[in-house]
């Protein structure tokens, strides 16, 4: 009798947008995951926060994770025109550098998509109020444990995993581990979050 193989497990650092939307693709690629997020909860209440415009590939994709994919219209207004401009102040000329008149995209409230997506996950995987502390690979690099705290208890716990993602922000402290020297710098954009 063949041995029932062992599912792979991902540890997610973040659960933002993109570490729920992490855990939602892994978990479809045939994943165990847990999402360790500082936070205690889900975000409630008025939609608020940054915009967040989604492309139509990205508008398939989460369609794809949602028993009813209308769910998706009923939180966005459509994005339809693109326009780039130039603007020098000293001469007053605005110039248009693009316009694109079949955008296609759509828009969301922050809240209103981390919502959507994350009532596709089982509650349990995300550790709400758990602070990430550390990581160490094991000696055979087969697995990686994960330390966090939670913020509730002040406990300490072990997670073991097969992959770590590193969905905590600009500032992530996973990714400080492997690149301490890396510092952040302004690119000149004025909105800093980006399509989805």
């Amino acid at each position: 009798m063949r041995e029932r193989m062992r599912k792979p497990k991902a540890i997610i650092v973040g659960g933002s947008i993109a570490g729920i939307s992490c855990a939602k693709a892994l978990i479809l690629a045939g994943w165990d995951v847990v999402v360790i997020e500082k936070t205690r909860g889900p975000p409630t209440g008025n939609p608020t926060g940054a915009g967040i415009a989604l492309h139509p590939l990205s508008q398939k994709i989460v369609k794809s994770w949602l028993h009813q994919p209308n769910l998706l219209h009923n939180i966005t207004l459509p994005l339809t025109i693109d326009q780039n401009r130039a603007v020098d102040r000293e001469k007053n000329i605005c110039r248009v550098l693009a316009r694109d008149e079949n955008f296609n995209y759509l828009v969301a409230h922050w809240t209103d998509l981390h919502g959507l997506i994350y009532n596709t996950l089982l509650v349990e995987i995300v550790f709400w109020g758990h602070l990430y502390l550390t990581f160490c690979i094991s000696h055979d690099k087969s697995t990686v444990n994960v330390k966090a705290k939670n913020l509730r208890t002040d406990e300490i716990i072990d997670v073991v995993g097969d992959l770590l993602v590193a969905a905590d922000e600009s500032r992530s402290s996973v990714r400080q581990t492997f690149l301490p020297d890396s510092k952040l710098r302004y690119t000149g954009y004025c909105a800093w979050r980006g399509v989805f």
